[in-house]
C-alpha cells in the first residue's frame, strides 16, 4: 500500500482509507461482527487511516474502531467529525462549550484521551467566516484534547475559506470521476498550503462501480433511497448529485476505455490517488470483499496521463453541465 503524509498532522497514511460510514448507518443494515471483520481486513491489507464520525450509528461507527484498536498493535490514524447532532445548523451551535461536549463524546467512543484529527462536518457556510471558531480548536488542540483539526465540506469555496486559518491540517471534500471542481482552485492552494486533502465519496454511493442500474431498488433505511433529492442533507452527498441516466451514459464510455485487468471501482480509486493533493481516499466497505478490492487500487495507484486525460473529457461532456458549478 502506496502511503503520503496528511498535509500538517505529519501523519504519513495509506493512500486507501477506510470510511466507517458505510459500518454506522445510513447504507442498509449493518451487522458489527462483520463489520470488524472488514476494519481487521483493511488493517491487514495495510490501511492506516480511518475516518468516521459521531453521528454515524450514533456512535457505534466510533466505538467499533475503538474495538479494532484494542484489538490490533498498528499504528492507526482515526479522523472523526463533529457537528452534524446539532438539532439545527446554525453558527451558534459550534460554540467552545458544544465543541468541547462533542470532543468529550468522541473521546469517549474511541477510548483515547486525545483525538487524532477532529474534523467540522459540513457546517454551514457562513461558520467559514467565524474566526472564533477556529479559535476553540486552537483551545482544543493546546489543551492536548485534539491533536490536529480539519473541516469537511460540500463546496470548493468553503474550502477555500478554510485555508485562511493557519491551524486547518486537512480538508474532506468529495472528489472523484464524475466530481472534478476540486482539482482547478483547491488542490493547487492545499498543496501551498500545506494542507492534505482527504477525498470522499470516490466511488459516487457506488455508481462508479457499474453494479448500478435505472432500476436498482435500495433498502429503505439506505440514504440512497431517501435522500435522492437531497430530502435529509446535501443531495451533493448522493451519487455525487449525479442524475442516474447521465452517470450512466458516462460509465459506458469509461467502459470502453478501461485498461486491461482493471474493474471500474479500482480505476475511479486511482483517479483520486492520482493527483499529488490528494493525502488518502476514503471509499466506505461493510464487507473484507470489498476491502480488498479497495485496497488493491492503493498498489501503484497512478494512471496514465492519457487515462486521466479522456476521464477528464468524459466528465466534461456529460456530468459537469449539472454538476460542476453547484459544488
Amino acid at each position: 500500500m502506496d502511503t503520503r503524509r496528511l498535509g500538517k498532522t505529519g501523519f504519513d497514511v495509506s493512500v486507501i482509507g477506510f470510511g466507517a460510514w458505510a459500518i454506522g448507518a445510513d447504507w442498509g443494515d449493518v451487522d458489527d461482527e462483520t463489520s470488524m471483520q472488514a476494519l481487521h481486513a483493511a488493517v491487514d491489507a495495510g490501511v492506516t487511516f480511518f475516518d468516521t464520525a459521531d453521528v454515524y450509528g450514533d456512535g457505534r461507527s466510533e466505538q467499533l474502531i475503538a474495538r479494532l484498536r484494542r484489538e490490533r498493535d498498528e499504528e492507526l490514524v482515526v479522523a472523526t467529525k463533529a457537528g452534524r447532532r446539532l438539532p439545527v445548523q446554525s453558527v451558534a451551535g459550534y460554540s467552545p462549550e458544544n465543541l468541547e461536549s462533542f470532543v468529550a463524546r468522541s473521546q469517549k467512543n474511541l477510548e483515547t484521551d486525545c483525538l487524532d484529527l477532529v474534523q467540522l462536518h459540513c457546517p454551514p457556510t457562513d461558520l467559514f467566516y467565524h474566526q472564533e471558531v477556529f479559535v476553540a480548536l486552537d483551545d482544543l488542540v493546546r489543551a492536548g484534547r485534539i491533536a490536529n483539526y480539519g473541516v469537511s465540506v460540500e463546496r470548493v469555496e468553503e474550502a477555500l475559506k478554510a485555508l485562511d486559518y493557519p491551524g486547518v491540517s486537512t480538508i474532506q471534500i468529495i472528489y472523484n470521476i464524475f466530481r472534478q471542481r476540486p482539482e482547478e482552485r483547491l488542490f493547487p492552494a492545499a498543496q501551498i498550503a500545506d494542507v492534505g486533502i482527504i477525498a470522499r465519496v470516490p466511488l459516487a454511493s457506488g455508481l462508479l462501480t457499474g453494479k448500478i442500474t435505472a432500476d436498482t431498488v435500495f433498502p429503505a433505511n439506505d440514504h440512497r433511497s431517501y435522500n435522492r433529492h437531497g430530502e435529509v442533507f446535501d443531495v451533493g452527498e448522493t451519487f455525487s448529485g449525479v442524475d442516474i441516466e447521465a452517470g450512466l451514459a458516462a460509465l459506458a464510455e469509461i467502459q470502453a476505455i478501461l485498461p486491461e485487468g482493471e474493474t471500474l471501482a479500482s480505476l475511479a480509486l486511482r483517479f483520486c490517488c492520482s493527483h499529488p493533493a490528494v493525502s488518502t481516499v476514503i471509499p466506505g466497505a461493510k464487507t473484507p470483499a470489498q476491502v480488498h478490492v479497495n485496497a488493491n487500487a492503493g498498489v501503484h495507484c497512478i494512471l496514465s496521463e492519457g487515462t486521466l486525460a479522456r476521464l477528464h473529457e468524459i466528465y466534461q461532456r456529460y456530468i459537469a453541465p449539472s454538476v460542476h458549478n453547484r459544488w
